[in-house]
């Protein structure tokens, strides 16, 4: 838990016409929730922490979102569940949502 990661903002983020962020900027997370145990799993959260805008890191903070994958055996399927390893493809999209206003 903690562990941060780099990302890009995949697409055009606007206000009111505006656009604020350009799809392709960098935006900066880390890892809110993760819990191994082999008879219960929390399922493994993310947050956004910032964003780069004209060279300065802006801090921000969004709600945990859990990247969900397909189940990895038929038994998982079956129980609605996963067990070990959580691996998030690189081109995942994931949708945060702010929890306070950004002043830029």
């Amino acid at each position: 838990m903690g562990s941060s990661f780099e990302a890009k903002i995949a697409q055009d983020v606007s206000v009111k016409g505006h656009v604020l962020l350009k799809a392709g900027t960098k935006a900066f997370g880390k890892v809110s929730s993760s819990r191994r145990n082999p008879r219960r799993s929390e399922p493994l959260a993310v947050e956004l922490t910032s964003v780069s805008m004209n060279g300065r890191k802006v801090a921000l903070k969004t709600s945990p979102v859990a990247p969900h994958g397909p189940p990895q055996t038929a038994r998982q399927a079956h129980y609605g569940h996963t067990a070990g390893t959580t691996v998030v493809n690189p081109q995942t999209l994931l949708q945060f949502q702010l929890l306070q206003p950004v002043s830029l």
